[in-house]
């Protein structure tokens, strides 16, 4: 077995020293020889069948160490991780630092494989850590500030005769000119003044214009071949609408919701911004957990994977010459790094592997999130070899909410708050559980969907509740029934998907191994 030697270049560079004798290198040598003989043309001889000493004769003893060495390296450089117990983080330079003589048995090859490896720290104890985070705070002005938002999802765009102000919508025409040259132009842009999802400078410009006003000025181009260059904008106010909100009362209720009364919807915002801060808690806690742990770890980072990150980074954005927007991105690159290597020394602690069902519901949801069928989604990652990227994500996920669990998690008042949404993991029972469940969740999902399909058509948050029973009318009855086929079909297509997930999660439980 060729001897390897260690070396800690830094606490995240390694360089891993190889030596290897002629007869270790053997295996490799007989392969050159044979793909040497294929590639060359000896008179009185078939190619892939030259004899070595023809070889040697012809080509050169040389240029045979030369083939076997090359298509050694991997192997040798793989070896070497094994024995050095090293873990790489990125891509290895290999170096040839002694040749073997040809013509002398005893000699030796030397190779020479630098690569960033994963760093040495000590996982701090996070069992019992104590982390503090905001109270939950829901009063009145919560309820109320949900209640407007529900209100302007129904609210309606009336035309006014007055100047803009912050909360009108508002029609544009815009014009952008560089050294007195029209480089863009764009008519009927609607706009929500105050958003600043516009060109900097337009909500200054659009305040106190009435329609059929026009003003310039000067705002730095976000797009196109002269993006990031000043340009002169001509803008003109075209209309200037105001958003009606409907009556806060029961008649609202029964429109925007499930609910017959004004106070019983009230109660169930309420209820719904309870459950958004105790979300905001669990985030808060999860954060302050890993920052924590990162800082008491002192985790070293590659300075060279950094680097690549961000310039990868800023080079798909266009913003290599950006400084500011660098700086950013290396604190940001800094820590996501660091949070790996955090939450890869708690899979290896804790002894953490995610369950086909956690796997394929990551699947099913990250396919929801980028609006795709999750067979297309599957597909995709499948076609890009992100198999494994899947499997690290979610046991890196699982591990983190393993950890958190251990954690004592306070509000400012000292009171306990309950994360077990944030902790709560398959077990393998529940994974075994999840296998047989298909057949019954197309049947248990259609009712569900049957109960919820009245409602579907309401943008609010659902709340058991009893409602006035009426005996069904023969078009409601036609209706049930349609709604309850539907709600079948769309129930066995996620079933199907379901499966469909379980199936690629598997493949990718597999590829991880």
């Amino acid at each position: 077995m060729p001897k390897t030697t260690a070396e800690k270049l830094t606490p995240t560079r390694a360089k891993l020293s190889v030596e290897v004798t002629l007869d270790e290198l053997e295996p490799y040598l007989k392969r050159a020889y044979q793909t040497i003989s294929e590639q060359v043309s000896v008179p009185g001889f078939r190619k892939g069948k030259v004899p070595a000493p023809i070889i040697d004769q012809r080509v050169g003893r040389e240029a045979v160490i030369q083939e076997a060495v090359n298509s050694s390296l991997d192997d040798f450089y793989q070896a070497a991780l094994a024995e050095a117990d090293e873990r790489p983080m990125g891509r290895p330079t290999a170096d040839v630092e002694q040749w073997p003589e040809a013509k002398d048995p005893k000699s030796t090859l030397v190779l020479a494989f630098e690569v960033e490896v994963r760093p040495e720290f000590t996982l701090p104890k996070y069992a019992g850590l104590k982390l503090t985070v905001d109270n939950v705070d829901v009063d009145d002005d919560a309820v109320e500030a949900e209640l407007t938002k529900l209100r302007e999802r129904f609210g309606t765009l009336v035309t006014v005769d007055r100047p803009a102000k912050t909360g009108d919508f508002v029609e544009l025409d815009l014009t952008a000119t560089i050294d007195g040259a029209e480089v863009d132009q764009a008519s009927g842009v609607s706009y929500e003044v105050g958003a600043g999802n516009l060109l900097a400078g337009t909500d200054e410009a659009v305040e106190t214009l009435t329609a059929g006003e026009t003003t310039t000025f000067t705002s730095q181009l976000l797009g196109g071949e002269h993006e990031g260059r000043d340009a002169e904008v001509e803008l003109t106010l075209t209309a200037v609408k105001e958003r009606e909100l409907p009556e806060a009362d029961d008649e609202f209720a029964q429109l925007a919701s499930e609910f017959d009364t004004i106070a019983e919807l009230r109660e169930s915002l309420k209820d719904q911004a309870a459950k958004a801060a105790v979300f905001a808690q669990g985030q808060q806690a999860r954060d302050l957990f890993t920052a924590t742990l990162i800082e008491q770890a002192g985790i070293p980072v590659s300075e060279e994977l950094v680097e690549e990150e961000v310039h990868r980074h800023l080079e798909s954005e266009g913003r290599l010459e950006d400084d500011e927007h660098r700086a950013e991105v290396r604190k940001s690159s800094e820590e996501q790094i660091q949070l790996q290597l955090l939450l890869d020394a708690i899979v290896e602690a804790e002894g953490v592997t995610p369950t086909q069902n956690e796997l394929s519901q990551y699947i099913f949801q990250s396919a929801q999130q980028y609006g795709m069928e999750p067979t297309q989604f599957l597909q995709a990652i499948s076609q890009g070899n992100q198999m494994g990227i899947i499997l690290g994500e979610v046991t890196r996920n699982k591990a983190l909410a393993v950890a958190l669990s251990q954690a004592e998690v306070v509000d400012q008042d000292g009171n306990a708050v309950d994360l077990t949404e944030f902790t709560a993991v398959d077990s393998d029972e529940d994974a075994e559980g999840a296998e047989g469940a298909d057949e019954a969740e197309a049947e248990s999902a259609a009712d569900a969907q049957q109960a919820e399909a009245p409602a579907a058509k309401k943008p609010a948050a659902k709340k058991s509740s009893a409602k006035k029973s009426e005996a069904p009318s023969d078009s409601a009855a036609d209706d049930d029934a349609d709604a309850k086929k539907a709600a079948r079909s769309a129930a066995a297509k996620k079933a199907a998907a379901t499966r469909a997930a379980k199936k690629a999660a598997a493949e990718a439980e597999e590829a991880g191994k």
